[in-house]
């Protein structure tokens, strides 16, 4: 390999000529300094020539989530200018995105108070599968003449823009002029650092006037500048140097605010409303006095401490390399079963089959018991999020980690906001219902959605552990009935957490939607090559949101006529258990969790990306973009391989 790179070298144009310094080989590429002009100069226009071996890369100007570029140091008195790069292409290794540049590479830069001789010392990083840093010391003579590597100058590869451009506030880039006649593709690359997410997907559209291209920013952008490269049915490129011009006001709220509204709905959640009531109902037994205060900032520390818990363990595990989202504990079985018999004895407490009595030290400790209802409160409503919290939670995993702190505390504040305004002015707790026998009643009717919450995770634990983990799940049910109403025997109910050691998982067959196959990335990869479209599901037993949107949008008849009459490819990947191909997905669309909705025009580089809360409309306008077809007229390979 090494010496067919040196022949490469040798055999391009006038390189068998002066102008150009030793050559350093590897078998992954081999390196000159290389200059436009042989006659020594003050001011002199060198480069790096780079011949990089087949599937070994260097990184661009900007690398993306790692990686960095080659560097180069000129001995005194000399001195180097910026270098500058080819077009760069996209590579993805979830959950890394990263610029690169491969193959033949001439990196020009300017070089000052330049002699006879030109020394320099490089160092760069290649890569394919492993990384391998490389340095070399070059040295170049200028002679005088003509440089036969003058060629290598003449064209710069990459322009300035003719285009006016323009970017938005939620992130869309305008470009005035090119039309869908004129591009296939487009793709956006940032010059430098939190700019945009690098991994999430970039929409291409078209309007009267030019194109769009809506990407995905972090929550504090910097200033945008790049390079849009720009490919058009025959598959010829032009790269354009861009610095679009900021318009318009922000049209979003800030982030902290989005989640503390999202933690505020949260609270009429089917998941989240039954333990609010059960904290109203310990609030209305103190009437308006100060121990009001006292229950209503415990549970409130509850919400909010175990939230920020929550959210800094998820950014642990992932900056470990767990590819860990939003929702990750309820693919612990032993986690799903455990918090079915905190619900369960929950519900026998608002039936008033069970009366709980903290430990004799516990009891001496302030609203302790209010402290973990608010925790409670927080565990049970992780899998209601996503209508509200999209955005909110995608800014926190990609961004700063004081960042996402915050925003995970403004989730929990808004969550706690209802009980909190108790402990801010205890005097509205006049206003509440005097206590009654009224309450018993809606007390045990509010027991039926705590039991249908049981009866919710019972099924997620049987999917991810089969029939012999639900049949462990009920008789541990049965012997909490048994024994939570005897107060003296209510610590024999710990006996039942051993029974957590038979829990071994046996998943069930994936969730799927009619005519669906499983997601993979093989088979995602042979539907496109096939110029397939493909509708991607990611999901999950235990994500309210998706199990609404299949049985009120995927499973509709209007939507399933429409992915037949497109021959639409339906992809269902179950994220019920951990699974690395979904994880990578998601980091790679730069989502949270699940659900995950991404649409596959045929042809199309990158996906679109539909909300999180579907409506029939939604689906059918995304399909809309692919005309009905024939179907294909050989057998589709299955897609799961």
């Amino acid at each position: 390999m090494r010496f067919v790179l040196v022949l490469s070298m040798l055999l391009s144009p006038g390189f068998a000529m002066a102008a150009t310094s030793n050559v350093f080989t590897s078998r992954e590429d081999a390196v000159a300094l290389v200059s436009q002009s042989n006659t020594p100069n003050a001011t002199q226009r060198l480069a790096l020539d780079f011949h990089l071996a087949p599937g070994w890369h260097i990184y661009w100007s900007y690398a993306g989530d790692a990686g960095f570029p080659p560097a180069v140091t000129l001995a005194a008195p000399a001195a180097a200018g910026p270098l500058a790069f080819p077009p760069p292409a996209l590579l993805v290794q979830p959950p890394v995105t990263d610029y690169v540049v491969s193959g033949h590479a001439v990196l020009p830069f300017q070089a000052m108070q330049v002699g006879n001789t030109v020394a320099a010392d490089v160092n760069w990083l290649v890569c394919s599968d492993i990384c391998i840093p490389q340095q070399a010391h070059f040295t170049l003579a200028l002679d005088g003449g003509p440089s036969p590597q003058a060629g290598l100058f003449a064209a710069p590869a990459v322009v300035a823009s003719p285009f006016a451009a323009t970017i938005d506030a939620d992130g869309v880039l305008h470009v005035e002029g090119p039309s869908a006649a004129d591009v296939k593709s487009a793709r956006f690359f940032p010059d430098a650092a939190n700019e945009i997410v690098n991994g999430a997907p970039q929409r291409l559209s078209f309007t009267a006037t030019g194109l769009t291209l809506r990407l995905t920013r972090p929550a504090q952008p910097a200033a945008l500048s790049g390079v849009l490269e720009l490919t058009d049915k025959s598959v010829a490129m032009a790269a354009l140097t861009i610095t679009p011009r900021p318009v318009g006001a922000v049209s979003h709220a800030p982030t902290w605010l989005l989640a503390f509204l999202g933690g505020l709905i949260l609270n009429l959640m089917p998941c989240v409303f039954p333990i609010l009531a059960l904290k109203a109902f310990s609030i209305l037994k103190l009437g308006a006095g100060p121990s009001v205060r006292r229950e209503a900032l415990g549970y409130g520390a509850g919400v909010v401490a175990s939230m920020v818990a929550l959210g800094a363990l998820l950014l642990g595990l992932r900056a470990l390399g767990d590819a860990a989202g939003w929702g990750f504990q309820f693919q612990s079985p032993v986690f799903v079963a455990v918090i079915a018999w905190v619900i369960f004895a929950a519900s026998l407490s608002l039936a008033g089959l069970a009366e709980f009595r903290a430990p004799a030290g516990l009891g001496r400790v302030p609203a302790t018991g209010s402290f973990g209802t608010g925790i409670l409160a927080v565990v049970v409503a992780t899998p209601c999020t996503a209508p509200f919290m999209g955005a909110a939670l995608a800014a926190a995993l990609s961004g700063p980690a004081t960042d996402a702190i915050l925003i995970f505390a403004a989730l929990g504040l808004g969550l706690a906001a209802p009980v909190l305004l108790m402990a801010a002015a205890p005097w509205l707790a006049r206003f509440l219902p005097r206590p009654g026998a009224w309450m018993l009643t809606l007390q045990r009717v509010l027991a039926l959605p705590m039991l249908a919450t049981f009866g919710w995770l019972a099924w997620i634990l049987y999917r991810q552990t089969g029939l012999h983990g639900l049949a462990l799940l009920v008789g541990g049910a049965v012997f909490l009935l048994l024994t939570l109403h005897r107060p003296r025997t209510q610590p024999l109910a710990l006996a039942a957490l051993a029974l957590l050691v038979f829990l071994k998982p046996a998943p069930l067959a994936a969730l799927s939607l009619p005519g669906a196959s499983a997601y993979s990335a093989a088979g995602l990869a042979a539907l496109r090559a096939q110029n397939r479209p493909v509708f991607i599901d990611l999901t999950a037993a235990w994500c309210v949101t998706c199990l609404v949107n299949e049985s009120t949008t995927l499973t509709a008849p209007a939507v399933q006529a429409a992915f037949q009459a497109h021959h639409v490819a339906v992809l269902v990947g179950d994220w019920t258990d951990k699974n690395p191909a979904i994880s990578a997905l998601l980091a790679q669309s730069h989502a949270a969790g699940v659900p995950l909705y991404l649409y596959y025009p045929p042809g199309a580089d990158t996906p679109q990306q539909l909300p999180q809360v579907l409506t029939p409309g939604l689906v059918l306008t995304a399909l809309a973009s692919t005309p009905a077809t024939p179907p294909p007229a050989a057998p589709m390979p299955a897609p799961g391989g």
